[in-house]
């Protein structure tokens, strides 16, 4: 399958938090990939402002849909969010 459209989640973590919140996507990469319809591809971006992830879909749909999922709302957002210093900025992408 290709990618047809891209969500990227931009997050402030501090130095400090980063190890917690590089676990958390290692730890759920391969669920999101196994068990998240349309989940193509999921890559973690870092630089020293911000920390991404970008996670590729079949579809528009699926990415918005993998928002209100059990493993996001459940797994992700609960392990991320105490690691961020402000709120994630979050944007859904149609590739061209």
């Amino acid at each position: 399958m290709k990618v047809s459209a891209y969500l990227e989640i931009t997050m402030k973590i501090d130095a400090a938090n980063r190890p917690a919140a590089a676990k958390v996507y290692t730890d759920y990469r391969g669920p999101f990939l196994k068990t998240i319809p349309g989940a193509l591809t999921k890559d973690l971006l870092i630089r020293d402002e911000d920390v991404q992830v970008l996670h590729g879909f079949d579809s528009v749909e699926h990415a918005k849909a993998y928002l209100t999922s059990e493993l996001f709302q459940n797994d992700v957002f609960v392990g991320l969010k105490p690691t961020w210093s402000a709120d994630p900025d979050v944007r859904i992408y149609t590739v061209a």
